[in-house]
Parts: C-alpha cells; structure tokens; sequence
C-alpha cells in the first residue's frame, strides 16, 4: 500500500505572488481583477501533495480525488496567497487533507482535499488502455 509510511499531521505550506494572469480578469472580461478560484484551489492542491510527496514509495505519486472547499475574499494582484495543507487521515489509498488560504490580510479559503497515492506505472498503464479504447471507438 503506497500511504504505509504517510502520518497523520503531515503538513506543507506553499505561497505565490498574485499576479494578473491568475485573476478572474484575466479569464472573463468584465470581472473583477481578484485571484481566482481555479488558482486557489490548484495552489491547495500542490501544497496537498508536497506534504507527503516524501512519504511515497518509489513510483509512487499522489493525484487529486475529490476538492471540496469555500472561496471566502477576493485577493487583489500583488499580494501573497499562502496556502497550508495537513493530512487529517489516512484510509487505504487515500489522504484527506484540511487546506487554508490566507492572503496576509485575512483567510480567503478553506475546506478538504483528498488524494489518492497511485503507483505511476500502473497509472500510465490503465491510461494507455483508455486511449487504446478510445482508437478503436469503443
């Protein structure tokens, strides 16, 4: 099982610099220039990983399950976005992590993130035979 070694509290923080090309704006004109969702939750789910990325075994990856989270404010460009994940359990393949974003101002996110640890070459194995399908149009 590749989340033997994964302990519970196991813990990331990861920040980035708001920039324009992460705001609604960017994507829908009209709205406002504020960081975005999709930024947001992209950035809870890579501080979701490197928390146990060095938990795996060898050949072993973690990839996103399920998100569940709340967007609480609207960042402007130019601040600081730090998002904290810690893994809250551990059940079979998977990692349920509480994730938090603050803007150095107040929280802007909050909610879960799940994981699941997969072995790469089997991974890339099921892929292979889904394209395999799609070739014969099935």
């Amino acid at each position: 099982m590749g989340t033997a070694n994964i302990p519970i509290g196991a813990s990331a923080k990861k920040s980035v610099e708001v920039t324009q090309d992460m705001t609604v704006a960017h994507f829908l004109s009209g709205m406002p220039e504020v960081y975005g969702t999709p930024m947001m939750i992209y950035l809870m789910q890579e501080t979701a990983r490197e928390a146990i990325r060095d938990y795996l075994p060898d050949g072993w990856v973690s990839v996103g399950a399920m998100i569940n989270v709340k967007h609480l404010a609207g960042t402007p460009v130019g601040f600081n976005v730090t998002a904290t994940a810690k893994a809250v359990s551990v059940t079979n393949n998977l990692i349920t992590f509480a994730v938090e974003a603050h803007d150095g101002i107040e929280k802007i996110g909050e909610g879960i993130q799940v994981r699941a640890a997969v072995e790469m070459k089997r991974f890339e194995r099921r892929v292979e035979q889904k394209m395999k399908r799609a070739r014969q149009g099935s």
